[in-house]
């Protein structure tokens, strides 16, 4: 009799774990449906005397840096890189808060980061590194904090030279500071490298990978008037189109084929494109500096490339793209007739090569930035109402241009 009873009870037992396991995986199939998606993000670059830190330095200091995120969530998680140092980087403390404007947070929202359940990490060289989930109400197009404190930085520090963005440095430890009044202002971000939200299945990112133009240069400070800012804003007022994120891959100087300022686009393409999460798109805007590079190029001792060599530069980021299902749309450069290393061999290279983006059938679609930009008289030369004054770089209202000539509907899921 009692083996009798023994044996019910396993059966039972069997039971109850049968309908455990079936439950569990009812619960995996659910949290299958969501997926982490890049809400905001910045290409990482060697830092040099021109973007050096402010005293008090980063040692045993306080870092508060904004970023203008696209797509909003309930949980996120954010990215740090010590991509180029040559020493481990240690991040003693992390909090994250929405901005109240300036270098003030609004001390309700802040919370802490923490690193495998710890609060703080130490990122090797060259590595990026993630926080761990955390449950936060980031609202969509709003301006999120990340607050660090630095302990151990190596000398050759990870930045991103051109964030148009206020950042503020402080001597202590003020990971919480409500304000940070005596901190020191630059322009800059440093070690910091993207921030995710968590997403439903139909979520994705739209990444906008480029130079200068897609950085923003010569947009107002703190006002967010990049061309992919303006991109994320009409995104969002479309239901369709609202769960988009936008992640600004722009290097202000950088070249398709050469380095200059960061590595050059088929270098960095791998950690800027296709280690994002949740990518489906890709619009390339690249290879103005590459033409306007042949009047320094004997100075460099570099060989100027032809426009044939960006064409097969173009072709390797569609193949690499296209290899993990990312659609391609390739973006015509922008006429620069009156900027500095403006030539006629280089105008007429950029004719060749919007020539072939916009009738090769290679991309999966064209967006005619040059057509959008240009000016009707005068096609060599930005517009007016497009030109920032240097013949070379839009002024806010050009960057708005750009964003209106894309049609959201290439943006289809």
């Amino acid at each position: 009799m009692k083996k009798k009873w023994t044996l019910a009870v396993w059966l039972m037992i069997a039971a109850l774990a049968l309908l455990a396991f079936a439950g569990a995986s009812i619960s995996s199939a659910g949290d299958k449906n969501d997926r982490w998606v890049g809400t905001w993000a910045s290409s990482p670059q060697l830092g040099d005397a021109t973007n050096a830190p402010p005293a008090p330095g980063f040692a045993d200091s306080t870092l508060r840096q904004i970023v203008h995120v696209s797509i909003g969530g309930q949980q996120i998680r954010v990215r740090f890189s010590n991509a180029f140092g040559a020493a481990p980087l240690v991040i003693s403390s992390a909090h994250v808060a929405l901005s109240a404007g300036g270098g003030a947070i609004k001390p309700e929202t802040d919370k802490a980061l923490t690193f495998d359940g710890h609060s703080s990490v130490t990122i090797p060289s060259g590595a990026p590194m993630y926080s761990d989930p955390l449950d936060f109400d980031l609202v969509p197009l709003s301006d999120l904090a990340i607050t660090i404190h630095l302990t151990a930085v190596p000398d050759a520090v990870t930045t991103h030279p051109g964030s148009r963005t206020t950042s503020y440095l402080q001597a202590g430890d003020a990971v919480s500071a409500a304000a940070m009044p005596s901190a020191a202002h630059f322009e800059h971000w440093y070690f910091l490298n993207g921030v995710d939200v968590l997403s439903k299945s139909s979520g994705a990112a739209v990444v906008t990978f480029g130079d200068s133009i897609t950085d923003g240069a010569r947009t107002t400070d703190n006002a967010n008037t990049r061309w992919p800012d303006d991109l994320a804003r009409r995104l969002q007022a479309n239901k369709k189109t609202a769960g988009i994120g936008v992640l600004n891959e722009g290097i202000g100087g950088n070249r398709l084929v050469h380095d200059m300022t960061g590595p050059n686009a088929l270098a960095r393409f791998d950690r800027d494109v296709l280690s994002q999460d949740g990518v489906r798109w890709l619009i390339v805007l690249e290879g103005i500096n590459d033409l306007g590079g042949r009047t320094r190029a004997a100075a460099r001792n570099e060989q100027v490339p032809t426009a044939q060599d960006l064409i097969a530069a173009y072709e390797q980021i569609i193949l690499r793209a296209h290899a993990h299902h990312i659609l391609v749309f390739g973006a015509t450069i922008l006429p620069y007739e009156g900027a500095g290393y403006f030539t006629p061999e280089g105008e007429a290279d950029r004719q060749t090569i919007n020539n072939w983006i916009r009738t090769s059938g290679n991309f999966d679609g064209v967006i005619d930035l040059d057509a959008a930009t240009r000016d009707a008289q005068h096609p060599s030369h930005l517009a007016a109402a497009a030109d920032s004054g240097d013949h070379l770089h839009p002024a806010d209202g050009g960057y708005k241009i750009m964003a209106d000539a894309i049609d959201l509907k290439v943006f289809k899921k």
